[in-house]
Parts: structure tokens; C-alpha cells; sequence
């Protein structure tokens, strides 16, 4: 998570306070994004949701020895 963290800096001259009442403009940014600055944004709103972090996580490994009969 730590490249996606570093690439979402939030721009704090963007930043406003609105009253709870007010529209959300949140689908007029994202309409204005590319589809790959949303895949992006997409990826990094799970990763933080679930906890994921693609460089630490990993496949689990299971080994199981199994001794054949004789028949």
C-alpha cells in the first residue's frame, strides 16, 4: 500500500467544508478522470477498506506428506 498511499496525497488546495445538506460533487471528479485514474482509485479505496498490501501479502504454502501403501 505504501506506492498507492504516497500517489494519493490529498490536495489540500482542494480541499472545502461543506454543510451536510449540500450535493456531493464526488461523480462530477470522477467523470472527469481517465478510466485508468479510476481503476486506480478504485484499487487504493479497497486496499485501505480491507487492509491489503500487495507487497506483504503472499500465497500460503501447504505440504502434505502422504506415505503410500504397499499393494
Amino acid at each position: 500500500m505504501g506506492r498507492l498511499v504516497t500517489e494519493f496525497r490529498m490536495d489540500e488546495t482542494a480541499f472545502s467544508c461543506g454543510l451536510i445538506h449540500d450535493e456531493p460533487r464526488d461523480q462530477e471528479y470522477w467523470l472527469s478522470q481517465s478510466d485508468t485514474q479510476r481503476l486506480a482509485g478504485i484499487e487504493f479505496m479497497r486496499q485501505v477498506l480491507y487492509g491489503y498490501d500487495p507487497a506483504t501479502a503472499r500465497l500460503q504454502r501447504v505440504l502434505e506428506v502422504v506415505e503410500l501403501g504397499e499393494d
